[in-house]
């Protein structure tokens, strides 16, 4: 005799099995197994073991056509692109195709053409309704530009935007330069989002001077609140250590001394990217690898005399000196 306790039978004859954890399992009334497949072509709820249907005329979310290659898909789906912050109008428009065709691939008229050019036109020129929108435009295609220059993911311009889109919204850009803000928050997004990039290497891609970039970066991350960690000086390792071409001996040195420089306390009001290339330059001088302070200083982007000075330092914590 089953104990009440342990079994029940519910509704279209599916049995539900409570463990002693309080959770439940789905079992079939059968054969007891609990290997039911959702078909969402058949709208059933099947028992693979048994093939007994337990529900039936579900409804099926899927599209009403079908398609057998990914081609097929793409032209039958109806849907776009996702929304993004990246754009001005959240990717939310209408997007007319470059191409003089229409939809069997004919080529269209003279006449057709000359309309399509005017459509087209027209199109960009109401995408955006006022000033506003078109600095907003114009600062989002300045983030997407040098975020493409830098070779940052593609999360790292989706929070780039929506720093801008905050300063926006919080009366930031008074006063300021829309490059100087955009250029600011792409810096904020990489910080935030750990990649290692430092401010010289984004000022190698921006409009304006670098003095302009710190100032208006550091009155929005106060204005907004936004909580900056300290760089790592080992996120730049890799990077650095790939475009120099040296060892993974010299790479695992190199994590070491910074390791213990940073026990030591020579992080605190350094560059990082100093430290980083002082440690590659140190870890050479230990591994026995040619390197000169002048092609570590080239790939860094800091001067010979900062890893001059840095190196020493960390030669002294590691008692090599």
């Amino acid at each position: 005799m089953s104990n009440p306790t342990r079994e029940r039978v519910i509704d279209r004859g599916k049995k539900e099995t409570e463990t002693s954890s309080n959770s439940t399992v789905q079992t079939c009334p059968e054969c007891d197994s609990p290997t039911l497949v959702q078909s969402t072509e058949m709208a059933e709820l099947v028992c693979d073991d048994c093939g007994l249907v337990l529900e039936e005329g579900q409804i099926d979310r899927g599209p009403e056509w079908r398609a057998f290659n990914q081609n097929e898909r793409d032209s039958k789906s109806r849907v776009g692109a996702p929304t993004t912050k990246t754009m001005h109008d959240d990717g939310m428009t209408t997007t007319i195709d470059w191409k003089d065709q229409d939809a069997s691939g004919r080529t269209l008229s003279a006449d057709q053409r000359s309309k399509m050019h005017r459509l087209r036109t027209w199109q960009e020129r109401i995408r955006t309704k006022d000033a506003s929108e078109r600095n907003l435009q114009f600062a989002l295609s300045e983030i997407d530009r040098m975020s493409s220059s830098l070779g940052v993911p593609r999360s790292v311009r989706e929070v780039a935007s929506v720093i801008y889109r905050r300063a926006l919204a919080e009366d930031l850009i008074r006063g300021r330069s829309i490059e100087g803000v955009a250029t600011s928050a792409l810096y904020a997004a990489c910080r935030q989002e750990g990649i290692p990039r430092s401010l010289d290497e984004v000022v190698t891609v921006a409009r304006i001077e670098r003095i302009e970039i710190a100032r208006t970066y550091r009155y929005i991350a106060s204005e907004l609140g936004l909580e900056m960690q300290p760089v790592d000086p080992k996120q730049y390792l890799p990077r650095f250590a790939s475009e120099l071409g040296v060892s993974e001996e010299v790479q695992r040195k190199a994590t070491e001394i910074i390791d213990v420089s940073t026990e030591a306390g020579l992080l605190s009001g350094k560059s990082p990217t100093g430290l980083a290339a002082a440690a590659l330059y140190s870890a050479c001088l230990l591994c026995n690898e040619n390197m000169t302070q002048r092609e570590v200083a080239k790939v860094a982007q800091v001067t010979e005399v900062t890893i001059r000075n840095r190196y020493r330092e960390q030669l002294e914590a590691m008692d090599v000196c």
